[in-house]
């Protein structure tokens, strides 16, 4: 459990109520609390700096929406249309990615808030006591910033080489290789965000980066070897393991000087490579200064925030992605509100807000999330009733609050439905210190709920059969021709250098363990959507070995194995590119024989072997 998030929640959200029970107004510290309790949601960063975007940057569109919401609130039909199109906005910035996607939440999570519910003072007092709140969240999160016991970014960097090392560990066990595998890849997507997000800001003149980049890049050669050893189905000597380890230690108390290395002499193709990529890491790990004009950004060097930020516009206002989710999102908030405006519904802002939190693009499945939240909110409702039937008014509030707000971060990692009846209890008890209401807004707030995630499944889910290509087959297909530009890169005519052919494998493990979270939340929904993420599962699975039979080949290559034939190589990447093509054709596969011979002994065996299988998968009738 995360106890500093814990102990922040606490703080952050009580203080607010506190210090506005103590001016006398404890509607503004109501307020504050409920932007106390936004940055709780958005601490989740290791590094702090990116606790610093999780947090502020979210608090600026936050503001944004309560400040729209409290100046329609109260406007009927005009209030009716503007949170609707917040709603569409909200959803085609969540798109952009995990930054903006809060920031999204909270621009319209506050601007419903905001249409909903009457706020105290001026028009401007609610923006500025909602992002205080969040602020003084992110404040108690900077304060162990002097005394943090070590750099954030090295600390991934040495968790990512401890993963190596329990991948090279696995690599005689199919199904720990393919877990670590797995872990290895979202250790690297980590440890490369944190560093390269800094390195935007510093353009490669800090020396602390500089080394890390470098030593990031060392593991990668380790990591390529990998499959190679998997493809022989003989164990590695413990020593390479163990050798990675202990350079994960040096990386992680910043050492600098010789790191001696107990290997054993290697004896075949796979145990040199390992053995060669090992000893280039230590050399690399070791080294007290590096040169930043030989370090490669294996992702590709960030550009500038500005160029980024204009990119990121142009992308979501140019893509159907954006405003199919945009709509959806805008649809189902559009009906809630007009169905609470003709129907007495008491409080009627809990019903766009559970459509806000359903439908969040990023959270998973909206099926799944409609019944968890259903279940979620009877929970909370029944702690929320205990609280508000026993707990007097006023100062009492403040003990409670210092007991329900902990939970929100010690909860939310065991999923959704907990993290709902966490906040539910919270938010309920803010909204009787604005509105007075007490047990009297209990039933009406689980009809609400109720009524929030019907919404959200027919308008948001039942009405948009999304295709299936548009969700997962045409991203699957992309990512077989990637791979079939990987292994014209790796063993065409015209192969690329070392570095691009890194940058390439990185963005197909990126792209696929994407893919492959997509494939998860779509097994959780119901027939006919499940059941064919079920039928495809296996051929993300295939893909994923190719890509590694093609880095394994390629390495083999360099250590000694004797090249494929041009002819051998445009046959692979021919039923690659097939492939891609039939899976854009059909939404139901059908297994096919194919013919992919080569000669035997040949460093492509694995891999024919392998887009053969993917091909018996995949191919349509």
């Amino acid at each position: 459990m995360n106890w500093a998030a814990v102990g922040r929640a606490a703080v952050g959200m009580a203080l607010p109520l506190a210090v506005g029970l103590a001016v006398g107004e404890p509607e503004y510290g109501a307020l504050a609390s409920m932007g106390a309790l936004s940055g709780v949601i958005g601490d989740t960063a290791d590094a702090y700096r990116m606790r610093i975007l999780n947090i502020a940057v979210p608090q600026l569109f936050g503001a944004i929406g309560i400040a729209l919401g409290s100046l329609v609130f109260g406007h009927g039909w005009v209030a009716v249309a503007v949170v609707t199109v917040v709603a569409l906005v909200s959803g085609m910035i969540s798109t952009i990615g995990a930054v903006a996607s809060v920031s999204g939440l909270l621009l319209l999570l506050n601007a419903v808030v905001g249409a909903g519910l009457p706020m105290p003072g001026e028009w401007w007092l609610a923006p500025l006591l909602v992002s205080g709140g969040g602020l003084l969240v992110l404040l108690l999160a900077l304060l162990a910033w002097p005394l943090r016991g070590g750099v954030p970014e090295r600390a991934a960097v040495a968790d990512t080489y401890r993963t190596v090392a329990d991948l090279l560990a696995a690599t005689d066990r199919p199904e720990a290789y393919d877990e670590a595998r797995h872990t290895v890849t979202q250790s690297l997507n980590q440890s490369y965000d944190l560093i390269l997000a800094r390195r935007t800001r510093h353009h490669g003149r800090s020396p602390e980066l500089t080394r890390l980049l470098a030593q990031l890049n060392a593991v990668i050669p380790v990591v390529e070897a990998a499959p190679a050893v998997h493809l022989s189905g003989r164990p590695l000597p413990p020593e390479l393991p163990e050798g990675v380890r202990h350079l994960a230690q040096a990386v992680e108390t910043g050492y600098t000087g010789p790191i001696g290395l107990d290997l054993p002499t290697p004896t075949t193709e796979t145990t040199r490579a390992v053995d060669h990529a090992l000893r280039h890491a230590a050399d690399v790990v070791a080294a007290p200064d590096v040169d930043p004009r030989g370090i490669d950004d294996r992702l590709g060097r960030p550009a500038a925030l500005g160029i980024r930020a204009a990119r990121a516009a142009r992308n979501v206002a140019l893509s159907a992605a954006s405003w199919r989710y945009g709509l959806r999102l805008a649809l189902c908030i559009g009906v809630a509100q007009v169905l609470v405006s003709i129907v007495p519904v008491s409080r009627s802002y809990w019903v766009a807000l559970t459509i806000t939190f359903v439908m969040k693009p990023d959270f998973g499945s909206v099926f799944s999330r409609a019944l968890l939240r259903a279940l979620g909110t009877v929970a909370g409702l029944v702690v929320a009733a205990a609280v508000l039937s026993q707990v007097p008014r006023g100062w009492w509030d403040v003990p409670v609050m210092l007991v329900l707000a902990p939970l929100i971060p010690a909860l939310t990692p065991r999923g959704y439905g907990y993290q709902t009846a966490a906040i539910t209890p919270v938010i309920l008890l803010l909204s009787d210190v604005l509105n007075h209401e007490g047990t009297d807004l209990l039933l009406p707030r689980l009809l609400d709920s109720l009524m929030g995630c019907g919404i959200a499944l027919v308008a948001g889910y039942l009405l948009w059969p999304e295709s299936w290509h548009t969700r997962v087959g045409d991203r699957l297909a992309d990512a077989v021709a990637d791979t079939a530009r990987y292994v014209e890169g790796a063993f065409g005519a015209e192969a690329v250098d070392p570095p691009a052919r890194a940058r390439m494998r990185r963005r197909l493990y990126r792209d696929l363990s994407v893919i492959r979270t997509e494939f998860q939340r779509a097994l959780t929904e119901p027939p006919p959507t499940g059941s064919r993420a079920a039928a495809w599962w296996p051929l993300v699975v295939a893909v994923e070995r190719i890509v590694d039979a093609t880095t394994a080949a390629r390495v083999r290559v360099r250590h000694g194995a004797a090249p494929p034939s041009q002819a051998e190589v445009g046959q692979v990447i021919r039923q690659l590119r097939e492939l891609s093509d039939g899976l854009r054709q059909v939404d139901v596969l059908y297994a096919v024989r194919t013919d992919l011979t080569g000669p035997s002994g040949s460093v492509l065996e694995p891999l024919r072997q392998e887009v053969a299988a993917a091909r018996a998968i995949a191919s349509p009738r």
